[in-house]
């Protein structure tokens, strides 16, 4: 189901935005979504490749799997 969600951006980025939107033949909204959406998948998320060498060290797992443990038990100090 769709959300709305209300944006404030200054008058560059909604001139920037507009112009790319219609350069596209698209609505505003959608590109500013597709922007987004592209943007995380893009550096907020690790790829295939990334996940293979976070599975293959081991090291980096079991540590991972300790500080989620600790987390869960409320041991230690967290930053």
């Amino acid at each position: 189901m769709s959300k709305t969600v209300t944006l404030r951006i200054g008058e560059n980025a909604y001139q920037m935005f507009r112009t790319m939107a219609e350069q596209e033949n698209r609505p505003l909204s959608n590109f500013i979504e597709t922007a987004a959406i592209h943007y995380v998948e893009e550096h907020g998320l690790a790829d295939e490749f990334e996940m293979q060498e976070i599975y293959g060290n081991t090291e980096l797992l079991t540590s991972l799997k300790k500080g989620t443990a600790d987390a869960k038990a409320r041991r230690g100090r967290f930053v």
